[in-house]
């Protein structure tokens, strides 16, 4: 098994935004993170997601995702995302993030595990930490989805 910590952060909403994974299975452990100059912690949370099962190298593996946000794990195990693919996504933001997990997720067998954030959970803290770090990075990529159509006034 495959144990997948995630989190994502925005100063301001939107601002300068990271993600922080944590992956585990048994002896290996392996640390991502990235900024962005300006996104949502939404999205960031979501690419957290995105990223971690990416980094797997081995399809058809069972992982567990745990995670804080309940955006992200609600739309999953609610099965909204679904009913948001069927309308277009209409009114709702993420499309592009949204289909690359949808397309993603169908390599594996995930189930997912809500963590409460800030709670002193140590995998948690240390994904919190490295979304924080990546936001305050000197060197920020550009999150051109999300800024594309915040210019255009859809995000």
């Amino acid at each position: 098994m495959i144990e997948i910590f995630t989190d994502g952060a925005s100063s301001g909403n939107p601002g300068p935004g990271g993600y922080g994974v944590v992956l585990r299975a048994g002896k290996h452990y392996k640390e991502l993170s990235e900024g962005f100059r300006k996104t949502t912690n939404n999205r960031m949370e979501l690419l957290a997601v995105i990223k971690g099962l990416e980094a797997l190298k081995t399809p058809n593996q069972d992982v567990v995702i745990c995670s804080d946000s309940k955006y992200v794990i609600d739309a999953i195990e609610k099965r909204w995302v679904y009913g948001w693919v069927k309308k277009g996504f209409a009114g709702k933001k993420n499309k592009d993030l949204w289909m690359r997990y949808l397309e993603i997720s169908k390599l594996h067998k995930i189930r997912f595990v809500w963590v409460r954030g800030h709670n002193g959970h140590p995998e948690n803290e240390r994904c919190d930490q490295l979304a924080v770090a990546a936001s305050k990075q000197r060197e920020l990529l550009i999150d051109t989805v999300f800024e594309a159509e915040n210019a255009r006034g859809l995000a």
